[in-house]
């Protein structure tokens, strides 16, 4: 089957190649840290960057959507660029702004979901649901170990994220699958 939906197909190739960037990035920073269990937790969320690749890797054979060799440079480099910059731009910045990427990237699964609902595709639901969930956690990770940091609120203004997220999701009151296109709709 192949899909007629540009922005969708980009969606796609997109979200591939931008999680290996993230799971650069998060070698870099857990690399970093000199805290055991925050080391932990980020080679944790790296590993769960890299099972979204193969998820949306998946995904993408099902259409026969090519990577895309453009975005495979681009995201390399920028994780790259990230990864080194955790060694050099203090301990807040990295949590900061990895929890302001998470944020936004929490609505890049749903929509694609929403894009595949209106094409009357369901399959790919429950998985697309829980990488959604998934990067919602890993925001809340990263804004709980800098909530009291003295630097938040000034980067929340400069930066707007931290007491306000990119997205409408509560873990603690979770929409089903079913009921998910409450999320993160324009």
């Amino acid at each position: 089957m192949t899909l007629n939906d540009p922005v969708l197909v980009d969606l796609l190739k997109k979200a591939y190649s931008a999680e290996k960037a993230a799971a650069f990035a998060y070698q870099g920073h857990a690399n970093s840290v000199k805290n055991k269990l925050e080391k932990s937790a980020i080679h944790q969320i790296e590993v769960d960057e890299w099972n979204h690749r193969t998820e949306v890797l998946e995904i993408m054979h099902q259409y026969n959507i090519p990577v895309s060799k453009w975005y495979e440079l681009r995201f390399y480099l920028i994780g790259k660029i990230i990864s080194a910059s955790c060694y050099v731009i203090g301990r807040f910045m990295p949590f900061y702004f990895a929890g302001r990427l998470e944020s936004g990237n929490v609505c890049e699964y749903f929509r694609i979901k929403q894009f595949f609902n209106s094409l009357n595709i369901t399959a790919h639901d429950t998985i697309l649901y829980e990488m959604g969930i998934k990067e919602k956690e890993h925001e809340i990770y990263f804004l709980e170990v800098i909530k009291n940091d003295k630097l938040l609120p000034f980067f929340e203004k400069l930066f707007a994220w931290g007491g306000q997220s990119f997205n409408n999701i509560d873990l603690n009151k979770k929409y089903p699958v079913e009921e998910s296109d409450h999320y993160c709709k324009k």
